[in-house]
């Protein structure tokens, strides 16, 4: 009788991991085929409109995105006080710190709410993008001002349990976790500087006591600021942003949205196309959270930028 039962212990423990094994190598799968697409995209592919499901909950002020099956994950800011610049530097710092909750919201294919995960503590509110492994989410909280502080979760999307990580002396708007050398990168403010820590077989970070100054290196890509980030297999990330552009000093400003395929190896974009897509108020389709997946014959894209009363808008391009 023991025996047997050890047997089928041990069985069902390989069934897990294979499985598991399996979700990554599949999502790794994925990813190529979306690289592949994505560095196909030009200026004069057409995305067509699929759907627009309005969200029926607030969503504050949505950061990153992540779709898992018919599920999906979204990191947002509710600010409750938003900071004040300084007239000049104090600290170091151009701004205070503000006041906010960040949550990580899980919500179904029509918009509605699931769950709603607390993220983040004191003046570290304010998440960011995230990423997906197959198996945990991947998602900072920082302060809402750049040079400052952050917070790094693992979030089991299952039980909605946020497991932290590191907590590191920089901004960190983004993550993105390489899934083959179980290496976490992240973007600072604006983009401007990437970090790469190394995960050990425990799932610790090997290189977390290593000084931000010692540990960054600089974007060389400027024409859009990264918002959210998704790995893609091979060493490359996929990121969306965008950048305003103001031709007169006392003109209207002009917002800008792309994709870039960034090395994670080099920290260098190795492709980039401009995604023309607004809404109706005229913000760029990649301001702020994005999904990317392949179809049959291309790419479906989704993405959430407006604030508060938000709209998941979907979209899909043929790339042949």
């Amino acid at each position: 009788m023991a025996r047997t039962f050890f047997k089928l212990l041990l069985f069902a423990t390989f069934a897990v991991w294979t499985m598991a094994f399996v979700t990554i190598a599949h999502a790794v799968d994925q990813g190529s085929v979306v690289s592949e697409r994505v560095k196909k995209l030009t200026r004069a592919v057409k995305w067509t409109p699929v759907a627009a499901i309005p969200i029926t909950f607030n969503t504050y002020h949505p950061q990153g995105m992540v779709k898992i099956g018919d599920t999906y994950f979204l990191s947002t800011v509710d600010i409750r006080k938003p900071t004040t610049r300084y007239a000049q530097l104090q600290e170091g710092y151009d701004r205070d710190t503000g006041e906010g909750v960040g949550h990580l919201f899980k919500f179904d294919a029509k918009g509605n709410l699931i769950a709603d995960l607390t993220l983040g503590e004191g003046s570290v509110y304010h998440p960011g993008g995230m990423d997906y492994d197959g198996k945990s989410i991947w998602v900072p909280a920082a302060e809402y001002r750049p040079n400052s502080r952050s917070i790094i979760y693992r979030v089991d999307p299952t039980t909605m349990k946020a497991t932290e990580l590191l907590r590191y002396g920089d901004h960190i708007g983004g993550l993105v976790y390489n899934t083959e050398s179980k290496t976490l990168h992240g973007v600072s403010w604006g983009s401007r500087r990437f970090y790469r820590w190394t995960l050990d077989n425990d799932g610790k970070v090997s290189n977390a006591g290593t000084r931000p100054e010692d540990l960054r290196v600089p974007n060389r890509s400027h024409y859009i600021d990264y918002q959210d980030c998704k790995y893609l297999g091979r060493q490359e990330a996929l990121c969306s942003g965008l950048n305003m552009y103001q031709p007169k000093k006392d003109g209207p400003r002009f917002a800008l949205g792309g994709f870039e395929i960034v090395d994670l190896a080099s920290n260098q974009a190795i492709y980039q196309v401009p995604v023309e897509l607004w809404t109706d108020s005229g913000l760029p389709m990649t301001y702020n959270p994005f999904w990317i997946e392949a179809t049959a014959n291309g790419l479906r894209a989704y993405f959430m930028p407006e604030d508060e009363k938000s709209t998941l808008y979907i979209y899909e391009a043929e790339v042949k």
